[in-house]
């Protein structure tokens, strides 16, 4: 089975998915090959196009709110959208590449590869089974006017959401944010944390910078250190974002309990070994958090969907969150301080978030492809 994975760079949470259902794919024997839509454009047009987007989303947050109630309001099944003819526009290049490269299946965890793929079905043009993969506990604008053969959405109790803004029901498969095998496997806490030499009996923070910013996180951390008391450790990974590991470690060199890390690719390790999360509430991230059972205090979302994946989790006790710095740090303390209460959140984390969607959308590709 030969599978074309087509995302966009407009943050790693899309990319993440992509990249877990490459890793299974190809675990199960089979070919994934990862594509950045707009790539095929030219290096330029997917830097401008993603860069343009985290920028947006990282420095104008309310703008970016604003443009998403926007997208809400005109979000309709029944004519297109300004975004559908803007991905139309890749139309002529990605039906080229189709047709050099053939492929059994196309998942896309992203709606600008679906947008663009509904307007080659519209033009008569023969595309390969195609399965998209929803990465935010909500259903985001535009969905509904993409056709895609299944949706594969978050949670079951995002169904009827899904199906009010147009995504046929017998469409829509409840599986999950599929995330890497790595966060599957539970680790050892206290192997991880000899491993590091760090302390085995004091509560660790683990600080998630993400793709698109954490906000003033210089100041953060230097409040959650400030308050703690104890000899607790804090972790932080800056991911790609280079300038802000140099910033950090020259803050922080003088204190040996703050752990400044650049990019990595032991993100569930350091979760093994930490107590607590601070994270914003990107779905992706989350969901390996929970897959994780580390218990998680979302920081302030980004207004639209990280405001819809902070009420998710919230209101299903997979996680506590607040707008408020102060009100944030003093909430991951408090976790960090009461085994009791992580517990319980580890124990809603398992109730709600199984962690097995790649092997249910690899099972579907199979299906698919059979037929």
């Amino acid at each position: 089975m030969r599978v074309l994975i087509l995302s966009c760079n407009t943050g790693e949470g899309h990319n993440a998915a992509g990249h877990a259902m490459a890793e299974k794919i190809q675990k199960k024997g089979g070919e994934a090959v990862f594509l950045d839509v707009m790539s095929l454009a030219g290096e330029r047009t997917s830097r401008m196009v993603g860069g343009g987007y985290v920028k947006l989303a990282k420095d104008f947050p309310n703008v970016f709110g604003l443009l998403y109630r926007a997208g809400l309001a005109v979000s309709s099944r029944k004519r297109k959208s300004p975004v559908y003819y803007a991905n139309a526009l890749m139309a002529k290049r990605l039906r080229e590449y189709l047709e050099q490269e053939k492929f059994d299946a196309i998942l896309t965890p992203h709606l600008y590869p679906a947008e663009t793929l509904t307007y080659l079905k519209s033009k008569g043009v023969s595309v390969p089974p195609v399965i998209a993969i929803g990465t935010d506990y909500t259903c985001i604008p535009f969905w509904e006017e993409t056709q895609c053969d299944y949706y594969v959405i978050p949670h079951q109790d995002l169904t009827e959401e899904y199906v009010r803004r147009g995504v046929p029901r017998e469409k829509i498969k409840p599986f999950g944010i599929p995330v890497s095998a790595s966060f599957s496997i539970q680790g050892n806490r206290a192997q991880e944390r000899k491993k590091r030499n760090l302390p085995q009996q004091v509560p660790l923070y683990l600080v998630m910078s993400g793709s698109m910013g954490f906000g003033k996180i210089q100041i953060f951390v230097h409040r959650l250190n400030w308050q703690l008391k104890n000899g607790e450790h804090i972790i932080v990974i800056c991911g790609r974002n280079e300038k802000l590991r140099k910033l950090l470690k020259k803050q922080f060199q003088n204190i040996p309990s703050v752990h400044i890390i650049g990019f990595t690719k032991h993100v569930a390790e350091y979760m093994d070994l930490s107590d607590v999360i601070f994270t914003k509430p990107g779905g992706l991230t989350s969901t390996e958090a929970a897959v994780k059972r580390i218990p998680i205090v979302h920081t302030r979302p980004i207004p639209g969907c990280e405001t819809e994946n902070l009420r998710f989790f919230a209101e299903r006790g997979m996680s506590v969150g607040s707008r408020n710095m102060k009100e944030q740090i003093e909430m991951g303390i408090k976790l960090g301080e009461d085994p009791k209460e992580r517990e319980q959140m580890r124990v809603s984390q398992k109730e709600q978030i199984k962690g097995d969607a790649a092997d249910k959308i690899y099972y579907l590709l199979e299906n698919l492809t059979k037929r």
